[in-house]
């Protein structure tokens, strides 16, 4: 049987994952985006159908389409905000983890 180093040990352990701080932050990003993506949509739809649409261009029940549009827009802006955030992070993480 043959003798590993400790270099070929190292090798076979699975990989960290970072400190707990880099998990609750994951988590505490997921959670918000979560919320975002819950929150402002709804809120934007019932909003602008009801005091934009309905309102001030006097739109019937019938035309609550382009409120819809609008909440969709919304979900699009959350989407692109949570990918350039993970982009951010897995791009620095991957920095930190470089060795030269």
């Amino acid at each position: 049987m043959e003798c590993l180093d400790k270099a070929a040990l190292n090798a076979l352990q699975p990989p960290e994952f970072g400190n707990e701080s880099s998990l609750a932050f994951t988590l505490k990003s997921l959670l918000f985006f979560t919320a975002l993506l819950i929150t402002p949509p709804t809120g934007l739809y019932f909003t602008t159908k009801s005091y934009i649409f309905e309102g001030a261009f006097w739109m019937s029940n019938a035309d609550s389409f382009y409120a819809a549009i609008v909440a969709v827009l919304a979900v699009h802006v959350v989407l692109a905000l949570f990918v350039y955030l993970a982009w951010n992070e897995g791009s620095r993480q991957w920095r930190e983890g470089k060795q030269d």
